[in-house]
């Protein structure tokens, strides 16, 4: 009886346990709601992924929420964002009697916030145990991570971003600061849940199972911190000791000491100082200073900012290490691509930055932005190149995007200059010595309207010296906010997968990861390098000034009647919409009446009444400038300018004829203008152009074509379109005139390239108007080595330039698409002796 007694009395005793448990369960509850409520007078969530239901939550299954570290604000937070979803509830307990949330961390300590040592969280270890004795027993773990301050559409202020997310520890008085502050730019991220039973299942043991867990589950809260405020690059002095301390660097350094007779300690302190030199130091609210910053400077100058394929690219970058590559046309280009993937959720990527930008002031500002400084050259340094290396490794390996500029400089001409690939062959051997997410390389094309740079860039074309960047540079800033900019466009190219080209080149290189020396790797860099150029043109922006540019310099005067002009706009965008070279090319909505319109608001052309008709003339001070952009978009206009050159001295021409020069210049054509087809087969890209043009009736016939009647518009339309590469075919002229003229073997590379650069600038005076562009180092030794690449030239044993009659050939060529004066008058500044060219050098 007293057995029984005791029994009766522990389950009255439990039951009056459960009741007081009860009660206190629903004040808690209580008070927990009143807390929520009052927090959410000023709190408002975005929830992502949108929408909810792209989570992979499911409906019938009951859901415990893990969290990284507790705060009671954030699960309040996730609690509102539950119920607005109509999602079970952390707040809400589960069927066993555990609660619906779990965190892996706590923080202890009152005013200096630490991490506690770790350990398995209880409610899981329950969770687990109960799941191994009720099989049928099942929940979805949820990884959640509530981020203060991280919605970019509403930031506003220095206050807010002082008090945003980041990878520091924050203590109770900050996080409150920061919900305050911050609470309207909260985002709530959902990851993809985890199974309780399959994990229970594997594991009998539910500590291990809990381990599991909980590392599964660290791993996804990471990655969504990551994706959201970028990788924990917090601890500068700890990766800049890293560099040092691996097994490359140390060798570099004793080998450097015992090279020079130095102590070991004093060139490792030389090594610190590189490394200082060069490292970022990332912070999350100096990104979103700059946001705001950078918002109200597009609103000033520029009438919109538009981003083209860009959903495409997120589809193609999950799961990849992603490095930019975008044109560089202005040091506004790599601002715009910053700003374009924070407001779009994506962490801003580190940047390759010149040291020239690592000023007083803006240098420490710009690290804080991600940007990591390299040196102009790294060839008189190999301690420097090797920390340098070892660098760009450590953050690769961490997950960081990286964006650099393999054209190396801003293009002061308008067209992409020619690649180098030595950030691209650093990037491949640090994949190739430790492999881990497959490496995407994300060609961007940013297409301007108005250059903030246009006058310095006129005037270093011109010969004068390159300014030096000074702090002073930025008071032009007020200048350049005076002006209508007009619009930006912002367009993703098709991605190069550096896997693909591997195994095109070394399909067994896995076995080979630290072998950086393999005869395959220069060449794969070169393929690497044109396709990330190639795909860069594939995705340009035809807007209204670069197709005014295209129609108005073709003109002696730079003005036509503003019916012909219409005529001409009209034409170019139909043969851009029948011909473009990739789906990604863009093109500009307006109709060739508002283009010109829109030309005249921005400055750049003007309409001069005549009773006879009005004339478009260009702005006498943008002639200049907008040979920029029409070089812009000279790769579109390639091969149907070509077609139309041949037609400029002769009314006639086969169709073999035609395809025989065209596949003899195209190589050169490719080379200069990145284009995208193969020089085996482009014929039939040239048949598919020339179709295209007889539909719009410039040309005619089959095997004997014929351009159209002379005096007819489709006539002025064809010999228009014709001189828009009349330039291009003037400079190989230059080249092969004065090679010819000087003979065999009696010029050095460098000394023909003087001369082209002289006879060049001369016939721009008397022929042309003065551009100097036409007369751009870059495009002369371009086109001399590529002659030297083809074999055309060679070099003798005094490293002069040798040739054979082919050269003969090219001249005779010539005649079919430049007037007999025009060649005439190219190969009398030809003429010009070395003697000449040095006094006016000097």
């Amino acid at each position: 009886m007293s057995q029984q007694a005791s029994r009766l009395q522990s389950v009255e005793t439990a039951k009056q346990g459960s009741i007081v448990q009860s009660i206190v369960g629903q004040i808690q509850l209580r008070w927990l709601g009143l807390l929520r409520s009052i927090l959410h007078l000023w709190v408002r969530s975005k929830v992502f992924p949108e929408p909810i239901s792209n989570a992979g939550l499911k409906n019938e299954v009951q859901i415990c929420y893990i969290m990284d570290v507790y705060a009671l604000s954030s699960l309040l937070i996730l609690d509102k964002a539950c119920e607005n979803n109509q999602l079970p509830r952390p707040l809400a307990f589960l069927d066993n009697g555990n609660r619906g949330w779990a965190s892996l961390r706590t923080l202890r300590g009152i005013f200096i916030k630490r991490f506690s040592t770790r350990r398995s969280s209880s409610v899981l270890t329950s969770l687990s145990r109960y799941a191994l004795e009720h099989p049928e027993f099942e929940v979805q773990l949820v990884p959640v991570s509530v981020l203060v301050g991280r919605a970019p559409d509403t930031e506003g202020s220095v206050t807010k971003i002082i008090f945003t997310e980041g990878w520091e520890v924050g203590g109770v008085i900050r996080r409150l600061l920061g919900t305050v502050i911050n609470g309207r730019s909260t985002c709530v991220y959902y990851g993809k849940p985890l199974s309780l039973r399959e994990l229970v299942d594997e594991h009998s043991d539910p500590g291990k199972a809990v381990r599991k867990i909980s590392r599964l589950a660290r791993t996804r809260l990471r990655k969504t911190r990551e994706l959201a405020i970028g990788p924990d690059l917090s601890h500068r002095r700890t990766l800049v000791n890293k560099v040092l301390d691996s097994d490359r660097v140390r060798r570099a350094i004793a080998n450097r000491a015992q090279t020079e007779n130095l102590e070991p300690a004093l060139v490792r302190r030389q090594a610190e100082r590189s490394v200082q030199e060069i490292a970022a130091n990332y912070s999350y609210a100096v990104i979103r200073v700059s946001s705001v910053l950078l918002g109200w400077f597009w609103n000033k100058i520029y009438r919109g900012v538009v981003l083209n394929h860009f959903e495409t690219f997120e589809d193609a970058a999950r799961d990849m290490e992603v490095i930019y590559v975008p044109c560089h046309r202005s040091h506004i280009d790599y601002l715009l691509v910053s700003y374009f993937l924070y407001h779009r959720g994506h962490v801003p990527p580190h940047i390759a930055a010149g040291i020239n930008l690592n000023l007083p002031v803006l240098g420490p500002f710009l690290r804080g932005a991600g940007a990591f400084f390299m040196r102009r050259s790294f060839r008189s340094d190999p301690l420097y190149s090797v920390i340098f290396d070892e660098y760009l490794a450590l953050i690769l390996n961490k997950g960081v995007s990286i964006e650099y500029f393999i054209e190396g400089t801003r293009s002061r001409t308008g067209r992409l200059l020619p690649p180098r690939g030595g950030m691209l062959q650093m990037t491949v051997r640090a994949f190739l010595r430790s492999p881990s997410k497959p490496i995407m390389f994300q060609p961007i094309y940013v297409g301007y309207e108005q250059l903030a740079e246009a006058s310095s860039y006129h005037s270093e074309l011109s010969g004068k010296e390159k300014h030096s960047e000074s702090l002073r540079d930025l008071f032009g800033i007020f200048k350049i906010m005076r002006h209508n900019h007009g619009q930006v466009h912002v367009n993703f190219g098709e991605p190069v997968l550096l896997d693909e080209l591997l195994q095109y080149h070394a399909p067994q290189w896995r076995e080979r990861t630290g072998d950086e020396k393999s005869d395959w790797l220069i060449p794969l860099v070169d393929e690497l390098a044109n396709a990330i150029m190639t795909n860069i043109n594939g995705a340009a922006d035809v807007n209204p000034i670069n197709l005014l540019a295209i129609s108005l310099l073709a003109t002696s005067k730079h003005a036509l009647p503003e019916d012909e002009l219409v005529h001409q706009l009209a034409l170019y965008l139909e043969i851009l919409r029948r011909t473009a070279p990739s789906d990604r090319m863009t093109l500009t909505p307006l109709s060739p009446a508002e283009i010109i319109t829109y030309g005249m608001e921005l400055g750049v052309v003007q309409r001069r009444i005549h009773r006879l008709g009005n004339i478009i003339a260009v702005e006498p001070q943008s002639a200049v400038l907008l040979t920029y952009f029409r070089n812009n978009i000279a790769h579109l206009f390639a091969v149907p300018a070509f077609v139309a050159s041949c037609f400029q001295i002769r009314s006639q021409m086969s169709l073999v004829r035609l395809t025989s020069l065209f596949e003899k210049i195209y190589p050169y054509l490719k080379s200069e203008l990145f284009l995208p087809w193969e020089t085996t087969g482009v014929g039939q890209e040239l048949l598919r152009v020339v179709e295209v043009l007889k539909s719009l009736r410039l040309v005619s016939g089959s095997r004997n074509l014929r351009c159209a009647h002379g005096g007819s518009p489709a006539a002025a339309s064809l010999h228009l379109l014709g001189r828009s590469l009349l330039q291009t075919f003037e400079r190989y002229f230059i080249t092969v005139a004065i090679l010819v003229k000087n003979g065999s073997g009696q010029l050095s590379a460098s000394e023909l390239e003087q001369l082209c650069i002289l006879a060049a600038q001369r016939i721009s005076l008397l022929h042309e108007f003065e551009a100097p562009e036409f007369y751009d180092k870059t495009l002369f030794r371009q086109f001399i080595g590529n002659l030297r690449k083809w074999g055309v030239l060679q070099h003798d044993d005094t490293d002069k330039l040798v040739f054979d009659k082919v050269l003969e050939e090219v001249s005779k060529d010539a005649k079919l698409v430049m007037s007999r004066e025009l060649r005439h008058g190219i190969i009398q500044v030809a003429s010009v002796n070395l003697g000449e060219a040095d006094s006016q050098l000097g």
